[in-house]
């Protein structure tokens, strides 16, 4: 039975509390099975499957840090193209990204994974060759670019689930978080240096070749994956509908996870808003434009990276709590933004966001991990996924028009409440307070110890 606390599943009956026989003394702690000490623990960079995954998400995420900057400016060069146009074809990339991220989830549960992380790599690599043939050759009808910026969402929807549930095949349990943690280090760097290039790639050698050099990193990724050779999963007999409502069952059976869900759903919604809209607005009108916002949005990536170190290294005992209350300091730069406050504070405040938000994800990714089934895991990972970014595009679509009608203050001081309420409401559950990780390992010298306590 899901979502029992674990206190209920350990307790004893009544009879057994008041029973006068003596209770046998406790058995000594033994490693868990499945990891050895730490001390026998080679580094994971000495892992030769998880080196061939970090790298290929290392090259992949470089290569989408140029295509975010390539596409929208390939966009804006076409004759008569505007805001309008580029809003229509990044929302072909995107709706893809939601709408079939739950058979994702089912073909990752049904399939090998790393084979699925393979498919999608090519597919995403086709639909990049494809826009940068068009940019290149001058032929580049928005049609066009539409459905192939559509079918590279379709491949992110697909990949996403079947990432997530590899990562608990190649580390052991005890090094799960860990593992998270050196991923996100890698990918956030990635992300941040492609950003950082993508503007001098695009000046230098045009958006046309900036998005072929991001099909090319989709190649790589797929060579570097297909090492990782995960066996084929069995096969069964129940159909993809059925597929989907199990996974349902083990998402909806977790009150910890569906609460922490819902409160995302809410607080990637504020935040899209104010990184897509309002962030913009107010640096445009009142903290002297685009630099200033960059130097903002490069503050808060360099914590993201300072965050997943910290992540990868922290040990608490209850990780879903630490996680919920990490959110909170995401609303401060926000609130800052709100009253206008100058841009060192600013970027100060997006810096420790930054931190706090893959503090978040680590003990968030490491936990679903940790304590749903492994052949369930990516179906559950795809309801995180539609459940997280469900209001995501509402979040876009309403800012404007709302800070049209109460002012930008008012309205980015609505996302950080929103931040807050959301927040607050999560820590309610009794299971986001009370999921516990498992506790380190006994060492050989504590074991010994017990066993000599032990009666003959």
């Amino acid at each position: 039975m899901y979502g029992v606390p674990r206190a209920a599943r350990t307790s004893g009956s009544y009879a057994d509390a008041v029973t006068a026989t003596p209770e046998p003394a406790p058995a000594c702690p033994s490693p868990p099975a499945a990891t050895a000490p730490p001390s026998a623990d080679p580094p994971l960079w000495r892992d030769r499957r998880f080196v061939l995954l970090a790298a290929a998400r290392t090259i992949s995420v470089l290569g989408n840090g140029f295509a975010r900057v390539a596409l929208s400016f390939a966009v804006l060069a076409l004759p008569g193209a505007g805001p309008g146009q580029l809003s229509l074809v990044l929302a072909c990339q995107a709706v893809p990204q939601l709408v079939f991220i739950l058979a994702g989830g089912v073909m990752a549960d049904r399939m090998s994974r790393s084979r699925l992380m393979i498919v999608t790599d090519l597919v995403g690599a086709a639909a990049y060759a494809g826009l940068a043939a068009m940019v290149l050759t001058g032929h580049a009808p928005l049609m066009a670019l539409c459905a192939l910026a559509a079918l590279a969402g379709t491949a992110t929807a697909l990949f996403s689930p079947a990432m997530d549930g590899v990562i608990p095949l190649l580390v052991p349990a005890g090094r799960l978080q860990r593992a998270n943690g050196l991923l996100r280090v890698g990918m956030n760097s990635s992300m941040l240096l492609g950003l950082a290039l993508s503007g001098v790639a695009v000046a230098v050698v045009g958006a046309g070749w900036a998005l072929a050099l991001n099909a090319v990193s989709f190649v790589v990724s797929a060579l570097l994956v297909r090492g990782l050779r995960l066996p084929a999963r069995a096969r069964t007999g129940s159909s993809g509908w059925a597929d989907l409502r199990d996974g349902w069952r083990e998402f909806a059976g977790r009150q910890w996870l569906w609460v922490v869900v819902a409160q995302y759903s809410v607080v990637v919604a504020a935040l899209n808003a104010n990184a897509g809209v309002l962030g913009p607005l107010v640096a445009e009108n009142e903290l002297g434009g685009a630099r200033s916002w960059s130097l903002i949005v490069a503050a808060q990536a360099l914590g993201t990276i300072t965050g997943a170190g910290l992540a990868a290294r922290i040990r608490v005992r209850r990780p879903v709590l630490i996680a919920v209350l990490a959110t909170f300091p995401l609303a401060l730069p926000i609130a800052l933004l709100a009253v206008r406050a100058p841009v060192p504070w600013i970027a100060l405040a997006m810096f420790g966001s930054g931190i706090a938000a893959d503090i978040f994800g680590v003990l968030w990714a490491t936990t679903i991990q940790r304590e749903v089934p492994e052949a369930a895991l990516s179906r559950v990972s795809s309801y995180d996924w539609f459940g997280s970014l469900a209001f995501a595009p509402l979040g876009l679509l309403i800012a404007g028009p709302v800070a049209a009608r109460t002012g930008v203050g008012p309205a980015l001081a609505g996302c950080a409440a929103l931040i807050v309420l959301a927040s607050a409401a999560a820590l309610l559950s009794p299971q986001v307070r009370g999921v516990r990780a498992p506790g380190p390992a006994p060492t050989g010298e504590e074991r010994d110890e017990c066993e000599a306590e032990q009666p003959r």
